[in-house]
């Protein structure tokens, strides 16, 4: 009764909550530590249907000029034409293509990641959905977490630098992660 009064396992759209969402992503620096960053102006459109993930889709923007790792200057180059080139592509973004459980029953989300005007498959594993509560004002919300793994080289993000001692200063494989606060239209 209480599921039926929540609207929990019936197909309902969710605009992505800004405010309380974010990106983050970590990657290998100089072979011995990770630098982990961000990006703010995450938006989006979600249906979910839990009793038909066929009919479920995500639609994801970031502003790539956002990205943030604490140091200005990183910053700078980073949205430089040597990563993200983000006067020439200023959003990165995610279509869905599939919802699905995988054999261990773990939400996968798979889709078209475009970053930097390159457009991959992607999968990222899912943790959530959560169930849906009353957030302010009286509206329904949910919240779900999402992680995936990609190669910078493979979206045309190539720089890099020998180290003197040999490796490179930037590894190439990416750890994307989502923290999306989900408001039901």
């Amino acid at each position: 009764m209480i599921a039926a009064q929540l609207g929990i396992g019936a197909a309902a759209e969710y605009g992505i909550d800004s405010a309380h969402s974010s990106v983050t992503f970590s990657v290998r620096h100089m072979m011995v530590s990770n630098v982990k960053g961000s990006f703010k102006g995450l938006t989006g459109l979600v249906t979910y249907d839990p009793n038909n993930l066929p009919a479920s889709s995500v639609q994801m923007t970031i502003d790539a000029a956002t990205v943030n790792t604490n140091e200005p200057k990183r910053d700078a180059h980073l949205r430089s034409a040597d990563f993200l080139e983000t006067e020439k592509h200023p959003k990165l973004s995610f279509t869905s293509k599939q919802i699905r459980k995988n054999a261990a029953g773990v939400l996968e989300l798979a889709g078209d990641l475009t970053i930097r005007g390159v457009t991959k498959p992607v999968v990222f594993t899912v943790d959530g959905p959560t169930p849906e509560v009353k957030g302010a004002g009286g509206r329904m919300v949910m919240g779900a977490s999402a992680t995936t793994k990609i190669s910078r080289k493979e979206f045309g993000v190539l720089y890099n630098r020998m180290m003197e001692a040999g490796g490179v200063v930037v590894g190439d494989e990416v750890t994307i992660s989502l923290d999306v606060e989900l408001v039901r239209k």
